[in-house]
């Protein structure tokens, strides 16, 4: 049992702009794995922050940890005209990713939203509910993967990679049964398969193809280095895309992979330039044989051993 007084203390690690943001980012996970209403109550206070890509990151733990006491405050952000789009977009998918059917109606109400990408986010999110109210045990089978998040659709059935590229790249099917097909290939985890992935970077959703740089981070498979560095350098690809991709590249954590994150840490983009820095210490994790990347419990109770 976490101790409370452990609990806030993160909190304020977290909460704490004078922080190196990759720390902040330790405290954040630290806090989502440990879960409870005082890891949540944390993670809101944070919600003011001026970093984008700390906010959509809070919100994309709240999502990941499926608790409903989570709920008021993504709809809160959802409803925030204030926030930034992918802020807003991350409090969606996240009460999708929560999956209770309560909040139904007001992913339907932003569903026509003026902002596109939290228009798709929210329709998305409908879509993964009323899946989640339909499926069978035959689906938590399909479902099973080694992969642990929590994603905006279900894996297609389908296993013929072909077929699911061409799922994936037709604009005339739903956005959910494109996903589908997304996360298909992603769970497929080979060469080929993330080389269709590849593809769906060409697809005309800033949503869809910031997804596609997300499920390239899963996989890890660094025959699509180029590719992502080639979304990275693109100064006229949406930011929101663009930080996803460098934080791929940070999970693939090859030292090609490197150069790029560290020519583009002084990007004049924020959100690029902080996704840079947080992956390159999510990358030297990876080389370091740490246990865990949310280490901020262990070296906190490290600390008071020396205090003591």
């Amino acid at each position: 049992m976490v101790q409370d007084s452990h609990v806030e203390a993160i909190g304020g690690i977290l909460a704490d702009p004078a922080r190196p943001l990759k720390e902040r980012f330790r405290a954040l996970f630290t806090l989502r794995n440990l879960g409870g209403t005082s890891a949540i109550t944390a993670i809101a206070h944070c919600f003011n922050d001026p970093s984008a890509l700390l906010k959509h990151e809070l919100a994309y733990c709240l999502g990941q940890m499926g608790d409903t006491e989570a709920i008021p405050i993504l709809v809160d952000v959802l409803k925030d005209e204030k926030q930034e789009p992918m802020v807003r977009h991350e409090a969606g998918e996240a009460l999708g990713a929560i999956g209770d059917p309560s909040v139904l109606d007001i992913l339907r109400k932003y569903s026509s939203d003026p902002v596109v990408e939290v228009a798709e986010t929210c329709q998305l999110a409908v879509g993964r509910i009323e899946w989640l109210q339909n499926k069978t045990a035959n689906d938590d089978k399909v479902t099973g993967t080694k992969f642990l998040s929590v994603d905006p659709a279900p894996p297609s059935t389908e296993t013929d990679i072909d077929k699911l590229k061409s799922r994936l790249l037709d604009e005339s099917l739903s956005l959910f049964d494109r996903y589908c097909a997304m996360f298909a290939l992603r769970n497929a985890n080979t060469k080929e398969s993330a080389k269709a992935l590849v593809a769906g970077f060409k697809c005309s959703s800033a949503l869809f193809r910031h997804e596609i740089g997300y499920v390239l981070g899963q996989m890890s498979n660094d025959c699509v280095v180029e590719d992502l560095a080639e979304v990275v350098r693109n100064k006229n690809e949406n930011e929101m895309v663009r930080h996803e991709a460098a934080e791929a590249l940070g999970a693939i954590a090859s030292d090609s992979a490197l150069v790029v994150l560290k020519e583009y840490l002084g990007d004049s983009a924020r959100v690029v330039r902080e996704s840079c820095e947080v992956a390159l210490d999510m990358s030297e994790y990876e080389h370091s044989g740490q246990f865990q990347y949310a280490d901020s419990l262990v070296k906190l109770q490290e600390q008071e051993k020396v205090a003591s």
